[in-house]
């Protein structure tokens, strides 16, 4: 075996418990690829090496149905040659299979047009120091214990009422991954992390009158999850709640953004001033920088480096550092989310973005801490509190919004009646600046965390 077999595949000893590899042997893997990249002729070169495992479970109607164990592992090599770029990948550690990747990479690259802002990030923008986050919690649970889990959650569903008539399932996932990154800028960085959750989705009533919900938890340590029988119930009292949904007369009325959906506002705001949408002119935030947005009470806050955050990391895809910072203070955009690609674009320098946005909070300076959903529904007075989504009527150049929903019809800050086969309509340059307040329930949605929103208005296509 020749020296360079040797060092790309390093024997498989002093891996974390479930994985195959260690840090130590991803790194040899990583200098091994870079090192043929250099032989090869690269200007530049960055590899990023990554191995996965987990096990989820689902069952329905109180039976095992599926078990499923998942295990995956990848080498990436990206290779410039000046401002040209190739790419490629491989699931084989191998010697030569990482060699012939390389020089896959390369080849690319040598038939790529030039690009002038392409390239690896400046070295003033990578990141020095990783802090520990503390996203890696092992959960070694067995597929007859995760079994149990689902079955219980499930379970719990069906004995919140005897309108709980069917069940679409219960799942449990344990995910754990681990990576190491470097390139010719002097990035070199990793680090392991796991994502858990349990999930159910009840179905209620019979006929015609059917109503399906689901509820879930999701955390990186198992010890935090919400417990099944809490996530059953709670499934349940959703699916039960919308019985007897109907639709309403076509009118213009305030809106509740039910704090799920709400995320999915800001993940709209989050696009429209993110980079690729900004250099290609393709959004109605363009050039809107210091502009003012939202109404002077919101701000947007990005912090990456929450512990145990689902969108926490010292550093973004390119290994450059994150930063904790305003993205909108007093309404007013402070900042965009780029990429160093499209940072060059636009002329400005990176934040820290490759890969997309960290952990984002939107909070209103006018929240109360009594503000929880009733309150919220009482700010309501008449009006739409939705539930939930469909389709995905989003015009990010116009900023033109229209989507099905399902919800509840509010009269007088109280529930009246469920209401279901709607569409609601609006911009969302409007719905932005229209958005009067945000409620105490706050919940955390991925990498985004927000209360129930509310709009001034919105029109409602209905019966």
């Amino acid at each position: 075996m020749s020296q360079a077999t040797s060092k790309a595949t390093p024997s498989k000893s002093n891996a974390p418990h479930g994985f195959s590899h260690s840090r130590a042997q991803f790194e040899e893997l990583t200098d091994f690829a870079l090192q043929h990249a250099k032989r090869l002729g690269a200007s530049d070169a960055g590899v990023d090496v990554s191995e996965g495992y987990g096990l989820s479970v689902s069952v329905r109607k109180g039976e095992l149905e599926n078990v499923e164990r998942n295990r995956d592992k990848s080498l990436g090599v990206t290779v410039y040659l000046g401002h040209r770029r190739g790419n490629a990948s491989t699931s084989d550690f191998s010697s030569a299979a990482i060699e012939r990747t390389v020089q896959a990479a390369y080849d690319i690259a040598r038939f790529t047009a030039e690009d002038p802002v392409a390239g690896l990030p400046d070295e003033k923008d990578i990141a020095q120091h990783h802090p520990d986050l503390d996203l890696y919690h092992p959960w070694h649970v067995s597929s007859e214990a995760t079994a149990e889990l689902a079955l219980r959650c499930e379970a719990a569903a069906f004995k919140t009422s005897k309108g709980i008539t069917n069940s679409e399932g219960a799942g449990v996932s344990a995910q754990h991954s681990h990576f190491f990154s470097a390139h010719t800028h002097g990035f070199r960085g990793g680090y392991a992390s796991s994502r858990h959750s349990i999930s159910v989705a009840p179905i209620a009533g019979k006929g015609e009158d059917m109503q399906r919900d689901a509820w879930y938890s999701s955390m990186r340590a198992a010890d935090e999850l919400a417990s099944p029988e809490a996530v059953g119930r709670y499934a349940a009292e959703r699916a039960l709640s919308r019985l007897k949904a109907r639709k309403i007369a076509t009118t213009e009325c305030p809106v509740l953004f039910e704090s799920p959906l709400a995320a999915g506002l800001l993940g709209s705001f989050v696009q429209a001033v993110s980079g690729g949408a900004l250099y290609r002119k393709s959004t109605f935030l363009l050039d809107s920088l210091g502009k003012q947005v939202f109404p002077d009470h919101l701000d947007i806050l990005e912090d990456p480096h929450i512990l145990r955050g689902k969108g926490s990391s010292p550093f973004d895809d390119e290994g450059v550092v994150t930063r904790e910072r305003k993205v909108v203070d007093s309404g007013r955009v402070q900042g965009y989310f780029l990429s160093t690609y499209s940072a060059r674009k636009l002329g400005m320098p990176t934040t820290g973005n490759a890969g997309g946005s960290h952990n984002l909070i939107m909070r209103s300076r006018l929240t109360q801490a009594s503000d929880d959903l009733d309150e919220m529904l009482r700010k309501l007075g008449t009006g739409l509190f939705v539930t939930e989504m469909m389709g995905q009527g989003v015009n990010y150049v116009t900023g033109d919004y229209s989507r099905g929903a399902s919800g509840f019809w509010v009269e007088n800050g109280r529930i009246a009646f469920a209401v279901q086969e709607i569409t609601i309509a609006g911009n969302l340059k409007d719905m932005f600046l229209g958005l009067e307040a945000i409620g105490a329930d706050v919940y955390n949605y991925g990498a985004k965390t927000v209360g129930s929103v509310l709009i001034n208005r919105m029109k409602i296509a209905g019966s």
